[in-house]
């Protein structure tokens, strides 16, 4: 499992969310009705600092996370977070590893 956040997504979620550098954003599993792996789950995000990260990435100076305890949710994808600027939004695409 791997999470990968390019630079156009960090300045997003930096514009968007008023992050500075050293801020921290949380993707994590929560209750949904829908997800393209996980049925009855969806990806979550938070501005939170870690306390017991399992996967983490450095980009712009904010670290994406997901707590050890979310792993379960990427289990054999790579999370691919990119910018789409036709739409101005974020894009979570899973890929099998």
């Amino acid at each position: 499992m791997s999470l990968n956040v390019t630079q156009q997504a960090a300045d997003w979620y930096k514009k968007e969310l008023g992050l500075q550098s050293g801020d921290y954003i949380r993707f994590y599993a929560r209750y949904s009705n829908t997800s393209d792996i996980h049925p009855g789950f969806s990806l979550g995000i938070a501005t939170e600092m870690p306390s017991s990260p399992g996967l983490t990435q450095s980009s712009e100076g904010i670290t994406f996370y997901m707590e050890e305890k979310d792993l379960w949710y990427l289990d054999g994808y790579r999370l691919n977070v990119t910018y789409l600027p036709e739409h101005d939004d974020i894009l979570y695409a899973y890929e099998q590893e």
